[in-house]
């Protein structure tokens, strides 16, 4: 029987703005900027979406709000409840920058019930906050007592204005002890510095995971050498648009780790953390 399969970490193709060097980043991997925007007007169409989604067999996306505009971009948590209402194979997060929403805890419950969004994705390197600060908590407290997860970029970053001060796993050490029922996922695994710092907190805290975004498949397993121990504390993301969904969800499948291993990682416990029947 066909296992579910959930990309965890996809931005829309179309911001309201870009940074010019994120910009940049993105159609670097295009033969031109134009060819980049035609891909970008094609995949801001939720329905052809959906379609490139059954080309790469993945059964769910995530689908992540971001308003970082010294660093990416904006994609407003409007933009994404537009695209995903009309699919729920279509998961929205939305997003909060604390030096714009200072009201953000008080926000939160009317998102997940009116707007159907299913969880939260905050950017400390790319909008300079420590996670752990207590500005924070009123934000945890409310996520907590909704049951929505919390995706959190971790790591480093290759966009102009990113401090990566921000991305320590360590810090969600605090988030983890004080908000011991939220669900915590760290992006990108501490990524560079860090992956021992995040391995460190997936086996301290049952409430903290890492979405395997961003890191080569093929190398998840230097990364994080008992990765197949702990196959219930990883999550499967691309960072879609700039990557080969089908590639790397046949790499993972690829990795010397048991098939029920794989299994979890590329959906299961992603279905758990979403409350996906």
């Amino acid at each position: 029987m066909k296992k579910t399969v959930i990309d965890f970490h996809v931005h829309l193709s179309e911001y309201e703005s870009f940074c010019d060097t994120a910009f940049a980043w993105f159609a670097q991997a295009f033969p031109s900027p134009d060819a980049y925007q035609v891909f970008c007007q094609k995949y801001k169409q939720p329905e052809n979406f959906l379609s490139l989604m059954d080309e790469n067999e993945v059964d769910y996306s995530v689908v992540l709000a971001e308003v970082a505009p010294l660093t990416t971009g904006v994609a407003t948590n409007e933009m994404v409840a537009d695209f995903c209402k009309g699919s729920p194979r279509l998961i929205p997060f939305c997003t909060f920058n604390p030096y714009l929403d200072p009201n953000m805890a008080a926000i939160l419950p009317a998102l997940v019930k009116d707007f159907g969004f299913k969880g939260v994705k905050l950017y400390p390197t790319y909008n300079h906050f420590y996670p752990n600060d207590p500005v924070l908590y009123p934000l945890y407290t409310v996520a907590e007592k909704l049951a929505v997860p919390i995706l959190f970029h971790t790591g480093s970053s290759i966009f102009k204005n990113s401090r990566i001060k921000y991305g320590n796993p360590i810090l969600y050490d605090d988030v983890a002890v004080d908000f011991p029922d939220l669900k915590i996922v760290m992006a990108h695994g501490g990524r560079g510095p860090w992956y021992d710092e995040a391995y460190c907190m997936i086996r301290l805290h049952k409430n903290v995971y890492i979405d395997v975004t961003g890191l080569p498949p093929g190398k998840l397993l230097t990364y994080f050498p008992d990765m197949e121990r702990f196959a219930d504390k990883f999550v499967f993301g691309t960072d879609w648009p700039n990557v080969d969904v089908k590639k790397n969800i046949d790499a993972m499948r690829n990795l010397p780790m048991a098939t029920a291993a794989i299994d979890k990682i590329l959906g299961e416990n992603a279905k758990r953390i979403l409350q996906i029947d």
